[in-house]
């Protein structure tokens, strides 16, 4: 029962089983996710950061215990880490645009993380191909994801100061 509710969590709810492009759609569920929960329900960032933080923390339990008996140390199933790696830019940028945004504008900003970090995630850049190849446990499956993030948030910040 354990073993099944930790893979619930670590295929978000069955999504890394999808086939062919699972990571993406993982991405893209998150995507929508978070502008259901910022913008519908109105849920602060802040709140849902120390959320993300307790799943980050979570998630490089469960992901062991998911992988502990494979060869393969990076499954494709495991799309938790897409989770944890979209939310980055996406929360930050809700903290830094704390007041109310036209929607138009920010469901542009979310298509651009959303495309930029599935172009940090399958290029991988260093060092999110570092996290990549030299750590075949939790912690080198998720931090190339939260890597690919932090890079579409540099992005982001180089995009406000030129823009300013």
């Amino acid at each position: 029962m354990l073993k099944k509710i930790n893979s619930l969590f670590v295929t978000m709810f069955g999504i890394g089983k999808l086939p062919r492009i699972p990571g993406s759609y993982a991405s893209l569920v998150t995507v929508i996710f978070l502008y259901i929960i910022f913008h519908l329900l109105h849920i602060s960032a802040n709140t849902f950061l120390f959320f993300l933080v307790a799943i980050f923390i979570f998630s490089l339990f469960a992901v062991n215990l998911f992988i502990k008996d494979l060869t393969n140390k990076d499954p494709k199933e495991v799309v938790i880490d897409e989770f944890i790696g979209q939310s980055i830019p996406i929360c930050l940028y809700e903290i830094s645009h704390s007041e109310p945004t036209d929607p138009a504008r920010v469901l542009t900003f979310y298509f651009i993380m959303f495309i930029l970090f599935r172009i940090f995630d399958i290029s991988k850049p260093y060092p999110v191909s570092y996290y990549d190849k030299n750590f075949k446990n939790s912690f080198g499956v998720i931090m190339d994801d939260v890597c690919a993030g932090l890079y579409v948030v540099a992005i982001l910040v180089f995009y406000m100061i030129i823009s300013s």
